[in-house]
């Protein structure tokens, strides 16, 4: 047991020094303090950092430009233009590790922007694109029936869009709607859902970039960005050290507790191993030492007592066959007190002497082996003389009434 206790705490030490001198020799880098996380002030803005950079906020180097600069617009919201689209988009959410950024029309007209949208001279794609179809049809024919891009549709003509052919053939063929274009819009997946009719055709728009690829460096909890201002190679800091503290972490706990376990186990072993000697010798030195004139004997056990009634004087009531009239020689009821089964003719009743109650003789003679009393009145039934006496001179016999 000593042993073991002495080989887990020198492994237990082992690992703390192990972890001690990774911690002190190799320091995690901190991101560089010039491209701290930047945002705008407005309602929902978005934590800005590499390969994005926040125009006016953050240093030219801390964006992997051109094509990733944001700024914040008149409202507080983080801006985003594409080279060949006029106007901004709203930067709704970006997802770091995935790649991938979500924007919407600020002016809450994104099917109008979408027509015009061209990816084309940017870092950016669509991970899908689904052909949606823009429809005009007369207002008092579409309205209340189907959805509408409102921002398109006014009083007289309303703007449907639909990614269902079907849809647009119906429509064209009985609701005089006219086909204004079909424009490739980027979507989150690969088959556009449709329930045969029309769309707003307003959620948020989801673009992907391919470079620069930080991935592993944010899967790591890692600062991705330059490695230097005077060079575009990529790099990531404060992830080396951090690293190999978790996987000694991990080591230290994969090794101790097994450990641990088997320490508890042998001293268990060794205590009980220790208890039983102890016993045997106490058992032996008793033994030795015995005194036969005080020996112990087992007390006998007690036989188990009859509480009925003897066979014998069970046997000795009076038994009546009942005849036709089912008439009872008792004040009973018309059914028996202990099955609750009514007396039919040609039943056998047995008679308790004295208290005269009647019952079913298979049930009053199982009911007196186990108990010396009436079931109904609780009275003692009267010695087998007196029995035979109530009985007429005639116990045990059976009488037709």
């Amino acid at each position: 047991m000593a042993i073991s206790v002495v080989v887990l705490l020198l492994l237990l030490l082992l690992l703390h020094q192990s972890i001690s001198l990774s911690t002190s020799s190799s320091p995690p880098s901190p991101p560089r303090q010039d491209c701290k996380i930047s945002t705008c002030t407005g309602r929902g803005s978005i934590p800005v950092r590499f390969p994005f950079r926040l125009a006016g906020r953050q240093p030219r180097t801390c964006g992997y430009t051109p094509g990733f600069d944001l700024r914040c617009d008149a409202q507080g919201q983080t801006a985003f233009q594409l080279p060949l689209t006029a106007g901004d988009f709203a930067v709704r959410s970006v997802d770091y590790l995935t790649r991938r950024v979500w924007i919407n029309d600020p002016d809450n007209c994104l099917p109008k922007r979408i027509l015009t949208l061209d990816l084309a001279g940017s870092p950016f794609s669509a991970a899908f694109y689904h052909n949606y179809t823009f429809l005009r049809c007369p207002t008092q024919l579409v309205r209340s029936r189907f959805t509408t891009v409102a921002c398109l549709s006014n009083s007289t003509t309303s703007v449907l869009a639909t990614s269902s052919s079907g849809f647009v053939g119906f429509m064209t063929a009985t609701a005089s709607c006219e086909v204004a274009g079909t424009v490739r819009v980027p979507a989150s997946w690969p088959v556009p859902f449709s329930d045969g009719s029309s769309t707003a055709l307003d959620d948020d728009v989801m673009l992907v970039w391919d470079s620069p690829d930080c991935t592993d460096c944010e899967s790591r909890g890692g600062s991705c960005g330059f490695k230097n201002n005077a060079t575009r190679v990529i790099g990531c800091s404060g992830v080396g050290s951090a690293s190999a503290l978790k996987v000694l972490k991990v080591l230290s706990l994969s090794l101790a507790i097994p450990a641990a376990a088997c320490a508890t186990g042998i001293a268990c072993f060794a205590f009980f191993i220790g208890w039983g000697r102890r016993g045997a010798t106490t058992m032996t030195i008793n033994s030795g030492h015995r005194n036969p004139a005080t020996a112990v004997v087992p007390e006998p056990v007690p036989a188990m007592v009859t509480v009925g009634l003897d066979e014998a004087i069970i046997e000795s009531y009076e038994k009546v066959v009942l005849g036709e009239s089912k008439r009872v020689p008792g004040p009973n009821d018309t059914a028996c007190a202990i099955c609750l089964t009514e007396y039919c003719s040609k039943d056998t009743i047995r008679l308790i002497p004295e208290c005269k109650h009647c019952f079913h003789a298979e049930c009053i003679d199982e009911w007196l082996r186990m108990n010396t009393t009436c079931p109904v009145c609780r009275n003692s039934p009267s010695s087998p003389s007196n029995a035979a006496h109530a009985a007429g001179g005639n116990p045990g016999g059976d009488t037709t009434v």
